[in-house]
């Protein structure tokens, strides 16, 4: 199998767990206190402005356990995409890093416009600008470009300079930001009377708060360009959730603390102040967080232009850190070519994809609105929120027992599903402070695809963490009922496929025979191919018993967990039924029937069949344990196919042992009409013991096959509760086939997700 290699250039691990967390804070606490604070009094009010970053840091704070959690399992560079290349495959992945690159950059671009804006308004009101030849505007637009490539210059000298100046910013603009607050919580002590500028406390009503939450929620992606340090952070597994989650907590009080002070900044009834206060703060809408506290402390136009310099600039300096890793990690797995992953020999810095974020930011500041520019950044990390949020829950799921995680959120799912529907609410709510948004996004992510199909496809190279088809042979057309069956070896697979026989016949299934190859993790998937061969000789021994007689196609697979090969190939192929082999024992500390086999029965989403012993045999005499359920109907009708035609009998058996007793005669007889014997060969028993194990194993003595359904519960649950049906698999000695039905919603939900 020929395969791309990945390239093999490292990043400097250097980044302490502070650095990171001011790369956070620097990305977070910015644009969205001096752009959004006036614009959502405006929107929304007085205690609009305060609810808008509470309940976004609440939010936030929901999808930051999910970043937390996947960057402790996957603690690399490329954030998002990465998560979404395990989660979802490789078109999602291309996306999720496409919007991730798009995102930051246009983040980026609104925090040169912020510093521009302030740093021009205390220009002009110390009169410094009338000498200019052009307007305040354009005079915006060129200081927004000069800050942009200074810190795309920081950026190029390396990550610990990208991370010392960061912090060194982030600090300030907190230290600045914090006493603003306290100036602010210190005026309303003296005089409480400045409580009143928060009446009404919502004007407008709760409606529009979804309106300014969604355009200020670009405050809060700073768990994002965390995420992104996957690769030179120190210790990544433990300090990146630690970093998202203190990061998150600090920039909602920080931003909650600031609201208030703006608010009470202006007394009622002072000079120039017509009408309540906070609608005259909201007239300057983006300005008019720096009026206010320019009359909220002495000397105030010159201790908010500091503000603004450390915030606007460790945002800026962040931002352009994200963006350029997110196209690197593109370009690292040749998504878009390669030469955006090059890497600066003497720096180690990433200098080609941090000269193509530079041109896309320095575009965006130069020829979009701000409130466009904000609100295109919101609408860009609430779709990417969304993809990470149903990427925890759909990994957790999947791939829980081969990841190795440093943090575990609490309550899974309520919290990505929680911050699924708020995510989407807003989006949603986003098209009434910006039509270009809506516009801008679509648009952005129409061209990722086209992208994709024209270029990434075919160029995208493998990881370890994906499912590699080596050999397939597509099964014909047609539809109708289809069973997979596993085979691993030649010795076995003779006895698998003609205990299969029978199952075919009474459905007219359609046959597939998969493989997959156990790849040891030292070798590379270049060198997959020298261990296919006992996997193609099993299928080529069923396929001489099977080709005749039924419709039949094959696939070979390699996968680093199995057990996922197995359930992502029943979701391809649309499985009706998998059959497994089991030689009886667990091999792994935690698992009833081994670490492939759990995962299996838990996960997929099509019935599951099991053999143990039951091979090239006759079964006159067959033991159906039963307790009621869609199991216990599966493993009834599985028994009456695998009876002998002429001979066989089923024995449906009850064991009471205190409990609420189950009526056996009515569960059978409502089953008999869609069964394969007669109703004259279907028997059933019922004895009383406490020992139900006990009195199984002492009555499958007299019988040729047991037949019973096993339980699909989490692997928690199954280390926590003893399983009777696994307990007895695990201790019979006699041919046994287990069994587990898919239906109900939860079948449908593992077919989805």
């Amino acid at each position: 199998m020929a395969a791309r290699q990945r390239v093999t250039s490292e990043l400097s691990r250097e980044l302490s767990l502070f650095q990171i967390i001011m790369m956070g804070l620097g990305m977070m606490i910015g644009a969205g206190v001096f752009l959004g604070v006036g614009n959502a009094i405006y929107i929304a009010g007085a205690g609009g402005v305060i609810l808008t970053f509470l309940l976004n840091g609440i939010i936030a704070m929901f999808t930051a356990c999910s970043y937390a959690e996947l960057s402790s399992a996957i603690p690399h560079t490329g954030g998002a995409y990465n998560y979404t290349r395990i989660g979802f495959g490789r078109e999602t992945s291309f996306l999720a890093g496409w919007m991730e690159w798009f995102a930051s950059s246009i983040a980026g671009s609104l925090y040169a416009v912020t510093f521009a804006i302030y740093i021009v308004r205390y220009l002009e009101v110390l009169g410094l600008l009338t000498w200019l030849p052009v307007s305040i505007f354009f005079t915006e637009k060129i200081v927004a470009i000069a800050i942009a490539l200074f810190f795309f210059y920081i950026n190029y000298l390396g990550a610990s300079e990208t991370g010392r100046v960061g912090a060194l910013f982030t600090l300030g603009q907190t230290i600045f930001l914090v006493c603003i607050g306290l100036v602010g919580i210190a005026v309303v002590c003296k005089e409480p009377s400045r409580l009143q500028n928060f009446q009404p406390f919502l004007p407008y009503g709760w409606s529009k708060l979804l309106i300014t939450m969604g355009f200020t929620y670009v405050a809060f992606e700073g768990f994002e360009v965390i995420a992104q340090t996957g690769d030179e952070a120190i210790d990544p597994r433990r300090n990146l959730p630690k970093a998202m989650l203190y990061s998150v907590f600090i920039a909602t009080i920080t931003y909650v603390v600031v609201a208030f002070a703006t608010v009470v900044s202006i007394k009622a009834g002072s000079p120039g102040i017509e009408g309540a206060p906070w609608e005259w703060i909201g007239s300057f809408r983006e300005r008019g967080f720096g009026e206010a506290i320019a009359r909220l402390m002495p000397m105030g136009n010159l201790f908010l232009t500091l503000a603004v310099i450390f915030a606007a600039t460790s945002a800026l300096n962040s931002t352009i850190y994200s963006a350029t890793r997110a196209l690197y990690a593109l370009g690292r797995d040749h998504m878009v070519p390669p030469f955006f992953s090059t890497i600066s020999k003497k720096r180690k810095t990433p200098w080609v994809a941090l000269a193509a974020t530079a041109f896309l930011v320095i575009i965006v500041a130069a020829f979009l609105p701000t409130i466009d520019v904000a609100s295109s950044a919101s609408m860009m990390f609430l779709i990417l929120f969304f993809l990470v949020n149903l990427c925890v829950i759909k990994v957790r799921w999947n791939m829980g027992d081969e990841l190795t995680y440093g943090f575990v959120m609490p309550f899974f799912p309520l919290f990505p599903l929680v911050a699924i529907i708020c995510q989407v609410m807003l989006a949603l709510w986003l098209v009434h402070m910006s039509v270009i948004a809506w516009i801008i996004a679509p648009l952005w992510i129409f061209v990722g695809v086209g992208i994709y199909y024209l270029y990434s496809k075919s160029h995208a190279v493998a990881t370890d963490d994906e499912i590699h088809i080596l050999e397939e042979e597509k099964a014909p057309e047609g539809e109708g009922y289809r069973i997979m069956v596993a085979v691993a070896n030649p010795k076995n697979a003779i006895e698998m496929v003609r205990t299969t026989y029978k199952l075919c016949g009474a459905k007219k299934g359609r046959v597939e025979l998969l493989h997959m190859v156990p790849v040891p993790d030292h070798v590379p998937l270049t060198d997959a191919e020298e261990y296919m061969l006992e996997g193609k000789e099993a299928i080529v021994e069923a396929m001489l018993y099977l080709e005749p007689l039924f419709p039949l196609s094959s696939t070979i697979r390699y996968c680093r967990n199995t057990a996922r090969g197995i359930v992502s190939a029943v979701r391809q192929k649309k499985i009706s039924t998998l059959i497994l082999g089991w030689h009886g024992k667990k091999k792994s500390l935690g698992f009833r029937l081994g670490s492939t086999l759990d995962p299996i029965i838990e996960r997929s989403p099509c019935n599951v069949v099991i053999f143990k012993g039951s091979g090239n045999q006759t079964f006159k005499r067959i033991l159906v344990p039963l307790a009621g359920g869609p199991n216990g109907i599966f493993a009834l009708e599985m028994a009456s196919i695998l009876a002998d035609n002429k001979e066989g009998t089923v024995t449906a058996f009850n064991v009471i042992s205190g409990k609420r007793p189950f009526d056996i005669e009515q569960f059978v007889s409502e089953q008999k009409k869609r069964l394969q014997l007669s109703p004259e060969r279907i028997f059933t028993k019922t004895v009383i013991d406490q020992h139900v194990v006990d009195s199984v194993l002492h009555e499958v003595e007299a019988y040729d096959l047991i037949v019973l359904g096993c339980t699909r519960r989490s692997f928690h649950f199954r280390i926590a509760v003893e399983s009777i049906p696994e307990t007895i698999a695990q201790r019979c000695g006699k041919p046994l086939v287990m069994v587990s039905a898919a239906t109900g919603i939860q079948s449908w939900i593992k077919r989805v997700i």
